[in-house]
């Protein structure tokens, strides 16, 4: 079983496409773990806020698996298979890392946005703070804590559509 972690983001019916990522993905893998959820400005184009969590589970599918689950779980909510990287997402969900695994293809592992957006590694470096980043070897809570970048981001109290999330749903530090 690898362990992964999951970014989940969508500024067009937050609440309702925050919700349905959680059942998706809690369908796929059966038990998951997420951190709190942050809003934050859209980044690279004016749009309205996102809400941003990261996700944990263990799975036994491959890379090109949970991706191409991920991708088909999108297009059931209606993002188009071909959209732009800057745009409003009714739901984006993004493999961040598999393991220790570093590789190119089918996607870049570990994600680039680990290192340059506060909406991944905040909440990132609070479910996995010992975790460590298999190309900088620093760990999670060591990179926010060393993260420079002018983003803003904030916490929000989520009304989760699982009552027994709320004991996995991470406090912030």
């Amino acid at each position: 079983m690898a362990l992964i972690y999951i970014s989940i983001g969508s500024n067009i019916e937050r609440d309702l496409h925050i919700s349905a990522a959680y059942l998706e993905l809690s369908a796929l893998f059966g038990e998951i773990r997420c951190s709190a959820v942050y809003e934050s400005e859209a980044v690279g184009f004016d749009g309205d806020a996102f809400y941003n969590l990261v996700a944990e589970a263990n799975t036994d599918l491959s890379v090109a698996e949970c991706v191409a689950a991920f991708k088909a779980i999108e297009q059931k909510y209606g993002r188009p298979a071909k959209s732009p990287k800057f745009c409003g997402k009714r739901l984006d969900l993004d493999l961040l890392t598999y393991d220790q695994l570093v590789c190119k293809a089918p996607v870049e592992l570990p994600r680039d946005e680990i290192t340059k957006n506060a909406f991944v590694l905040l909440p990132l470096s609070e479910l996995a703070p010992e975790q460590t980043h298999p190309l900088t070897g620093q760990s999670y809570q060591q990179m926010w804590q060393a993260y420079q970048e002018p983003q803003k981001l904030w916490q929000v109290a989520f009304n989760w559509p699982d009552a027994a999330l709320a004991t996995a749903v991470l406090p912030s530090k």
